[in-house]
Parts: structure tokens; C-alpha cells; sequence
């Protein structure tokens, strides 16, 4: 009897294991099943670099939209509102003559905002030479940089085919040369013109126009981010308003980004409730470029000032080597942080609930430079922690993996030397081999302090570098997107390492043209410094009186900060501002306008714009509902009483400050400034 029972036992317990097996098995299979899946299609929006997590969390869900403290955060800057986008010719324009003068190659070399002014200049320089322009193509996405063989240049990045449509009837547009230029241009048998940056109409027409009479073609190598001056003389007003029409219309994006985008804008719409764009601008170059070292501490510190060497080299920077940076920013000219940005927010009165879109990804500093924002404001998401990485593998195509050829210099005879002492020594004890050449670690995708002091030149790029460079270009397109069609959008800084507008202006005259009424915080950085230091050792407890300053200069930038642009950004590039040439006034706007609020009020904003010309009549029918709908909703004589935010938020001591005190504003703010924007 004890024998069967071992047996029964034994039996049973091989039954248990090879149901264990089978299990163990059929898991297996479906954990492989689930990896592909969610490689392919599953919407968990996580990346390997994902630097903010998405997990929306909101204290008031639903609120009224209609309600006062809503229109004073979200809604239009009302003396905004009667500009209207109009691009369309208004005199005498024809079409492109059929008879060319030849063709033009365009080679553009730069970053995003660089390319985006190029093209559009590009396409002005082609009508102005009654010339055939080829497709342009964009260095940093050549094939050589290691992106992907599907992709030619231009369309690696925007949509050819729509490019060629849009601009049909303002110049004549081709894929390619014809093959006989085209081996000539192999051979280097056709001219070439390095044109400089902001090039006189005069230069093109009596330079390159005879030459390119002469030869059908030449080819224009632009490399600073535009080569047509940006304001052109009254007579080529019609000029500027192509340039609109390219920017606007023309470059769109290819397909794949475009649907990428808008996947990311209704993830972030999901919650139902409006969000903010930030745009640091905190780039090295930029910082270099401006002396602004000393914002930065230990590496960071070194890398800029090695960054501004490298560049007072080659001429980019004329003034000194060691800037004091405190003066810099006392005068405006190093970007706003981070934790200031986030202050004059919550000053503002925007809760810590509030969705807050940071553009560019990882801001030089690292995360210590955007913790302080973070715990001013939960809701902090960026382009990796909206999408999936397959989502953004999808849109590089299909690459190969890299293996870095770059040509190394063979070892000196003292490093071969030294190795064949060290294999000839004898027993042990014997020296130490001579130790491996220092590899060169990415820091942000840049630079370590390693190679700061040993050379005052920067390391080559390796073929991984400049294929993420390539895929940065997309990944500001994904974000310029975005930061167009914000609720509010706010730059931190508005100029690049060259002294021109970079991308946030890039934006910032998208959204003057297409919605100039939205809401674009453009802080005057002289004065917000001023306003910092005056409470600098109380920020997070400030009093009435400094909530009042703040919030009134806030809300003077809406207005200022685009009349500040026509005097400052304008005249470096045209699509920053492209108002009045490519903007008109809503007659029923602007009456009503008038009735609401006094003349004296509004005429000095259309006045100092220049904006003078009226939108057709077409343009005023579908606004005349609208308006009657607004006169009801909106009563301008109506009392705000300022949301009571906390700078930091209060669930359990999550986000502490200092000495863990949180402040209350207590501030009654006039109504009609409030909803107008001006004091």
C-alpha cells in the first residue's frame, strides 16, 4: 500500500510539473506577443530619455470657462483681436514668366529656425531673378549625416509636394536639375556664391543675376540663417508678403511628423483643459554667445567659456573672453531660468495643476535646472513623455546601425614605444600600461570637461552625433507645432548664439500672424530681473505690492513684448514679426473696439504696429455671429478677484519650500485691465 501511494504521489506530482511546464511555456509566448505589440501600436507614452512623466492631475477638473479668472489666463488679448492673417498679393502680381533666367541650388546649412529663414529667402532671392529654384537641400540631413536612404534632403524634413503646389503661381519650382547641370555641378563646373547673411536686393541683382545669365545656373551656399535682408524697401512689399506665404503655407511638414504632432496635441487636449508652451532657449551657444557662464555652476560653467573661446576664435564674438554674467543679466541679455519663468507664472495666478509643455526636451544645465519648475507645477510633460518611442523611430524611417568611420590618427612611436616596453618586461613587478586615449563622453549630446582643457577646439562630430542632429530637426518641428497652437506660450529667451531671433520668435510671429489675439507673454527680461532682485530673498513669500508689479508687467508684455519686436527683432528677421505687410484689420472688430473702450486706448497699438490696410469683405462675414456671441458672454464692467495660488503645491507637504511656507496672494486686480491686457 505505501508503495502505490509513493507512486500515486510521484505520478501526480510529474502531472504538477508538466502543467507548471505548459504554463511556463504559453507566459513565455505571451510576454513575446505583448513585446511586439506594444513595439508596434500600444499608446503607453514612455521613452527610454523621457524626462517628465504624464500623469495629469487636477484639483478643479472641471471649471467654468466662461468664468472671469478664465478669460484673464486663457482668453484673447482683446486689443489684439482685430488682426486677421491676409498673405494674398494686393496689387499688381503676376505669375512667374514662362522664359527663366536660369536655375538656382540652394545648399542651407544650420538648425531649425536657421533652415525655416533660409527657405523662405531662398524663394524671394528665385522671384526676384525670374529664376527656376530646385528643391533646396538641407546639409544636416543629407545622407552622409546617417539618416535614412528613404528620405531625400527637403523632405526629410517638410512636404515637397506641397511646397511645389503652394508656390505655384510665385515662382517656378523643380525637383532636380537637369542631368547635364547636374553632372556638371558633380564636377564643380557651375558658380558658386557664399552669400552673407542679410544680403542687399542690390548684391543679387547686379552680382549673381549676370553670372547667372551667363552660365543657366548657380548655387548659393547660405550658412547663417538667412540671405536677404529683412526688411525690404517699400516697393518689394509684395516680396514680404511671399515670404509669409512660403513660412506659412508653403513649408509644411512631412506627413509623418505632422500626424505625430497632432497625436500629441490631443493627448494633451485629453484632460480638457488648456495648456501652457515654455521654450527655455537655454542653448550653450546662446549662453556663449551672450557671456552668460556664471548661471551655471562646476562644468557647466566650463563648457560655455570654452564654447565662447571657440567662438571669439572665429569671429562670432567680438567682446571679451571673461564677462561678468551678474551685469549681463542685470541688463537683459542672458536668458530667463527656469524657477523665474515658473514664478511670474504662479505670480500671474496660474495654478500648479496647470499643464506646462517644455519645448526642446533637455535644457542645458540638466534636470537640476528644471527641478525648481517642476515643483511649481505638476503637470510638467515635454515630446518624450507624450510619445512612445516607436512613435518617434517611426519618423526617423529605417536606419541602418552605425559603425563610427571617422578616421582616427594612427598611435605616435612614443605611445608604440611604450606598449612594446611594457610587453618585453619581465616578471612582475612591471609599469603599468600607458593608459587609453581618452574617449570623448557626451554631456547633453555635447562636450566634457575632459577635452575643455586639454584643446581650445571643439571635438569633430562623430556619424551618431550628427544623425541626432538630424533628428533634432524633427523634434523642434514636433515642438514648433505644438508651441503654435498652445493656450499661452512664453520664450525664455529669444535669440540664439548669433544674435539672432531663434526659435521661440520663430513662434512667436506664427502665432502674431495666425492668432494674434492668443496669448503670448513676451516679459520685458531688464525689467523682470529688476522686479526678482527687489524681492530676491522673499520670492517665494512675496507681499501685495510685488504680486501687483509683477502681474501688471505681465500683462503689458501681451502688448509691449510685440511692439518691442518691430524695433528689435524685426529688422534680423522678418518672420519674427511679419506684421503689417501680411496682416489686415476686421472692420467689425475694430468698430467694436472703438464702442468698448476709448479711442485713445487702442489706436496707439494698430498705430505702432502699422498695420493700416482693411481685410476684404469676405473675411468680415463669418465673424459677425461670433461677435454678438462674445458681447454676451463677456461683461468688461465685471469685478475679478484674483485666484489665490500657492506657489508651491499643498498635498501633503509634496513640494516644500525653504522653510516649508506657503504664501497666499491677496490682490483685487482691475477688471477692464485684466481682460484687455494694458493698464
Amino acid at each position: 500500500m505505501k508503495g502505490e501511494r509513493k507512486m500515486m504521489i510521484k505520478s501526480k506530482m510529474k502531472w504538477v510539473g508538466l502543467v507548471g511546464l505548459v504554463l511556463s511555456a504559453f507566459s513565455l509566448f505571451v510576454h513575446f506577443l505583448l513585446a511586439r505589440f506594444t513595439e508596434e501600436g500600444i499608446t503607453d507614452y514612455q521613452s527610454s530619455v523621457t524626462i517628465f512623466s504624464w500623469r495629469p492631475v487636477f484639483e478643479n477638473p472641471d471649471f467654468a470657462k466662461n468664468s472671469p479668472s478664465y478669460r484673464r489666463l486663457w482668453g484673447p488679448v482683446r486689443r489684439l483681436e482685430s488682426l486677421h492673417p491676409d498673405a494674398n498679393p494686393r496689387g499688381y502680381y503676376t505669375d512667374p514668366r514662362s522664359e527663366s533666367s536660369g536655375y538656382v541650388f540652394v545648399r542651407i546649412q544650420g538648425g531649425f529656425h536657421e533652415i525655416r529663414n533660409s527657405i523662405c529667402d531662398v524663394v524671394v532671392i528665385s522671384r526676384l531673378l525670374n529664376a527656376t529654384l530646385v528643391i533646396p537641400e538641407i546639409q544636416s540631413t543629407t545622407r552622409s549625416k546617417g539618416i535614412s536612404s528613404q528620405f531625400k534632403s527637403f523632405a526629410y524634413l517638410y512636404n515637397e509636394d506641397n511646397f511645389m503646389a503652394a508656390l505655384v503661381k510665385d515662382v517656378k519650382v523643380v525637383k532636380t536639375l537637369p542631368q547635364n547641370l547636374k553632372d556638371a555641378r558633380r564636377l564643380k563646373k557651375i558658380p558658386s556664391f557664399r552669400v552673407p547673411n542679410s544680403a542687399s536686393p542690390y548684391f543679387y541683382l547686379h552680382h549673381v543675376l549676370p553670372v547667372l545669365n551667363k552660365h543657366v545656373v548657380v548655387e548659393l551656399v547660405v550658412s547663417d540663417g538667412g540671405c536677404l535682408q529683412a526688411i525690404l524697401p517699400p516697393q518689394l512689399e509684395e516680396y514680404q508678403r511671399l515670404r509669409c506665404r512660403v513660412a506659412f503655407h508653403a513649408l509644411r511638414f512631412r506627413q509623418e511628423v505632422q500626424e505625430l504632432a497632432t497625436k500629441m496635441l490631443q493627448r494633451l487636449r485629453a484632460p480638457g483643459q488648456p495648456f501652457i508652451a515654455f521654450d527655455p532657449g537655454l542653448t550653450r551657444d546662446a549662453l556663449a554667445y551672450y557671456g552668460c557662464a556664471e548661471l551655471f555652476q562646476d562644468v557647466h560653467n566650463e563648457l560655455i567659456q570654452h564654447k565662447r573661446a571657440w567662438m571669439k576664435k572665429r569671429g562670432i564674438v567680438k567682446g571679451k573672453l571673461s564677462v561678468n554674467s551678474a551685469e549681463q543679466r542685470l541688463n537683459g541679455s542672458c536668458p530667463l531660468m527656469p524657477e523665474e519663468v515658473g514664478i511670474l507664472l504662479r505670480a500671474y495666478g496660474y495654478p500648479w495643476d496647470t499643464i506646462l509643455y517644455v519645448s526642446g526636451g533637455e535644457v542645458f544645465g540638466g534636470q537640476r535646472t528644471l527641478t525648481p519648475l517642476h515643483a511649481m507645477f505638476e503637470n510638467i510633460v515635454d515630446r518624450t513623455s507624450l510619445s512612445a518611442a516607436w512613435e518617434l523611430n517611426r519618423i526617423y524611417g529605417r536606419e541602418v546601425n552605425l559603425v563610427d568611420t571617422k578616421l582616427r590618427a594612427p598611435p605616435s612611436v612614443v605611445q608604440e614605444k611604450k606598449h612594446e616596453v611594457w610587453k618585453n618586461e619581465g616578471p612582475r613587478p612591471r609599469p603599468l600600461p600607458p593608459p587609453p586615449a581618452r574617449p570623448k563622453y557626451p554631456y547633453n549630446i555635447e562636450g566634457w570637461w575632459g577635452w575643455v582643457a586639454e584643446s581650445d577646439n571643439e571635438p569633430e562630430s562623430t556619424v551618431m552625433e550628427l544623425r541626432t542632429n538630424a533628428h533634432k530637426l524633427l523634434w523642434e518641428a514636433i515642438d514648433y507645432l505644438i508651441c503654435v497652437e498652445a493656450d499661452v506660450f512664453i520664450p525664455g529667451f529669444d535669440r540664439d548664439g548669433k544674435g539672432r531671433p531663434n526659435f521661440a520668435s520663430l513662434v512667436m510671429g506664427h502665432r502674431l500672424y495666425q492668432s494674434a489675439a492668443s496669448k503670448t507673454f513676451q516679459p520685458n527680461r531688464k525689467e523682470v530681473v529688476k522686479l526678482l532682485e527687489e524681492n530676491r530673498e522673499h520670492l517665494y513669500q512675496a507681499n501685495h505690492t510685488w504680486l501687483t508689479s509683477t502681474r501688471s508687467h505681465f500683462r503689458r508684455s501681451l502688448i509691449d513684448g510685440v511692439i518691442r519686436a518691430s524695433t528689435e527683432s524685426k529688422p534680423l528677421s522678418f518672420l519674427s514679426h511679419p506684421v503689417p505687410e501680411c496682416s489686415c484689420l476686421r472692420s467689425d472688430l475694430t468698430k467694436r473696439s472703438l464702442h468698448t473702450s476709448s479711442p485713445s486706448t487702442w489706436a496707439p497699438v494698430e498705430a505702432a504696429l502699422g498695420v493700416m490696410h482693411h481685410c476684404p469683405m469676405w473675411m468680415d462675414s463669418g465673424i459677425k455671429t461670433k461677435l454678438k456671441e462674445k458681447e454676451i458672454e463677456e461683461d468688461p464692467d465685471e469685478d475679478i478677484s484674483s485666484s489665490s495660488g500657492l506657489f508651491f503645491r499643498n498635498s501633503g507637504g509634496n513640494h516644500e519650500s525653504g522653510g516649508g511656507e506657503l504664501i497666499k496672494e491677496e490682490s483685487q486686480l482691475d477688471d477692464q485691465e485684466e481682460l484687455e491686457g494694458a493698464d
